[in-house]
């Protein structure tokens, strides 16, 4: 593309930028670098450039102002140079932005335009062999700052810009695909482990059963039966009432124990799951589990874990049995710094009149208390419990 005739110190200036990106490794110290010398050429108070990511959506990366621009990525179609990077034009040219329906339309992601008053700007195509890859984008608060002189300028820097933005985009997506490629292998090894040690612990625990019914029920009911044959006078019917219900209750102690618990094994989000799906059984009720704590329930001390277990399954069962709901939702919260807000909603009938003859509330409340949580029932526009457990020690 031929522009004007640069001036010996504007050509300083490029010379300058080339020599302040040959040194940087990562775009965003690359632009930072080179800010300096794109305000000599057009004064600004904001300047990004938004580069193609993966298809349908732009990163932006920005020097000045920061802005949520630069903390996640942008649909095309919520962006306000979605006009220029769609083809529709060769550059944009706004005298205020806040006025200008190509920036502010419904649904686009102008919120930083209005709060930090980018008024006039300037908006024009990187291309890397005839291909566009992003745009550069140059804001400032003083409206009609620019004018196509402006254009002309913004563009011999972005030419200048373009080749060495688009080898560090590169760069990046490549180290980005390599990061994405270990943690998957990682996931994967980690998955493998658990496997093997899932496997391990189960033999483990079959072994474990096969002594116990041995050295206990077994022998308990050998012992029985040697008394109710043998010549002297059997048990009556009291002694063997009491002697089996004995038996009875080791060996229920003894499946309790036997294996570990789906919270044992696979965590507490999973084991909330299972239960809500046995609870609903084949009820038309839709369920939704969402934990915002990066599995926090799980590095909580195990009583305390178990506790709060109880607790929601008891709420999903009155929810299952006794709301006629639709949906019920249980959802994780983190409370800063390190406790965090266990709720399971229902959009049924809402809450009974007479909550303390509700055996399981009760007993909610005192599960609660043993773990020094605080136990909350709503009943607008059905039924809420929700846990909150403070700060851990």
């Amino acid at each position: 593309m031929t522009h004007a005739v640069q001036t010996p110190a504007r050509d300083n200036v490029f010379l300058r930028i080339s020599a302040h990106l040959a040194e940087r490794t990562d775009i965003a110290s690359a632009l930072e670098a080179v800010a300096d010398e794109i305000a000599e050429v057009i004064p600004f108070t904001h300047a990004d450039l938004c580069l193609k990511d993966r298809p349908g959506w732009l990163s932006s990366y920005e020097v000045g102002i920061q802005t949520r621009w630069s903390r996640t990525s942008t649909r095309v179609e919520a962006s306000p140079i979605r006009d220029l990077i769609t083809g529709k034009c060769d550059f944009m040219l706004c005298h205020d932005a806040m006025q200008d329906p190509r920036q502010t339309y419904r649904g686009a992601c102008s919120e930083p335009i209005l709060n930090h008053q980018m008024r006039s700007r300037v908006h024009v195509l990187m291309k890397v062999m005839g291909q566009p890859i992003g745009t550069l984008n140059i804001s400032h608060s003083t409206v009609g700052l620019y004018d196509l002189d402006t254009v002309r300028r913004a563009q011999h820097v972005a030419d200048v810009l373009s080749p060495y933005f688009h080898a560090l985009h590169i760069a990046e997506q490549a180290k980005r695909a390599t990061q994405v490629r270990q943690e998957a292998q990682a996931r994967e090894e980690g998955l493998r482990r658990d496997a093997l040690l899932l496997t391990q612990t189960l033999e483990q625990e079959r072994q474990r059963i096969g002594m116990d019914l041995h050295d206990q029920t077994l022998a308990d009911l050998t012992r029985l039966l040697r008394e109710i044959t043998a010549d002297a006078t059997p048990p009556s019917q009291a002694q063997m009432e009491h002697r089996i219900k004995e038996v009875i209750g080791d060996l229920r102690r003894i499946i309790d124990t036997a294996v570990p618990t789906l919270l044992d094994l696979f965590g507490f989000v999973h084991a909330i799951r299972a239960h809500l799906e046995r609870a609903i059984a084949s009820q038309p009720i839709a369920v939704t589990v969402t934990d915002a704590t990066e599995g926090a329930a799980d590095r909580l001390d195990p009583t305390v874990r178990t506790a709060l277990y109880r607790i929601a399954q008891e709420a999903i069962n009155n929810a299952a049995r006794h709301s006629g709901a639709d949906h019920i939702e249980v959802r994780i919260e983190p409370l800063p710094p390190s406790g965090l807000v266990l709720e399971i909603r229902d959009d049924g009938r809402g809450l009974p009149a007479d909550l303390n003859r509700m055996s399981g509330i009760a007993h909610m409340r005192t599960r609660a208390r043993l773990i020094s949580a605080d136990l909350d029932l709503l009943g607008d526009g059905g039924s809420t419990v929700r846990v909150t457990l403070g700060e851990r020690s």
